[in-house]
């Protein structure tokens, strides 16, 4: 991995914004969560804001999920984003605006570990099946260098607990020099 930006942006917050996202199953939550804890930001987990804000269009049967709703979601994130000190987690990264994140994490997983996480989850074999292409076809991560600074963006690999420490390393380091 390159080295992450060392400089914040020139804005009013004080502590940074990091997006952790990837495929569903590739250890977002996991790693977010422990990124929260190690440096002190505030974990916020789209997928729960989607159910507890009614940022979504209703329930996809076929997918067994909500269909989300953009705008909403990004009405619900701006007070917390504008100040500052959050870990973003959440699969899909496009529709953020580019200025609310100095840090953008993408997680990547094996295959065949992906596979068997989802299935352990009891993901319908519909979601199970464009998921595991979603990873194949690098999906999320050419949303992420499409959508944001070169810089900001980071692929890391999330197969094991030793990659999740380390990537959280990784981030702490960084935040010592935000």
């Amino acid at each position: 991995m390159a080295a992450m930006a060392e400089t914040p942006p020139t804005m009013t917050r004080t502590r940074p914004n990091i997006l952790i996202t990837g495929t569903p199953g590739a250890g977002k939550t996991n790693t977010s969560s422990m990124v929260a804890e190690r440096t002190g930001l505030r974990h916020v987990e789209c997928s729960e804001l989607v159910k507890s804000e009614g940022c979504h269009e209703g329930w996809d049967e076929g997918f067994q999920s909500y269909t989300l709703d953009e705008d909403k979601l990004c009405d619900v994130l701006e007070p917390m984003m504008a100040e500052g000190g959050n870990v973003v987690d959440f699969h899909s990264c496009d529709f953020f605006p580019e200025r609310w994140f100095d840090l953008v994490l993408v997680l990547t997983c094996d295959n065949t570990a992906l596979y068997d996480r989802l299935v352990e989850r009891g993901y319908a074999a519909k979601k199970v099946e464009e998921n595991v292409q979603c990873e194949i076809m690098q999906v999320i991560l050419q949303e992420a260098k499409e959508s944001y600074a070169e810089e900001v963006v980071h692929q890391v690999t999330s197969d094991t607990i030793d990659d999740m420490e380390s990537n959280v390393n990784r981030v702490a380091q960084w935040m010592e020099q935000w």
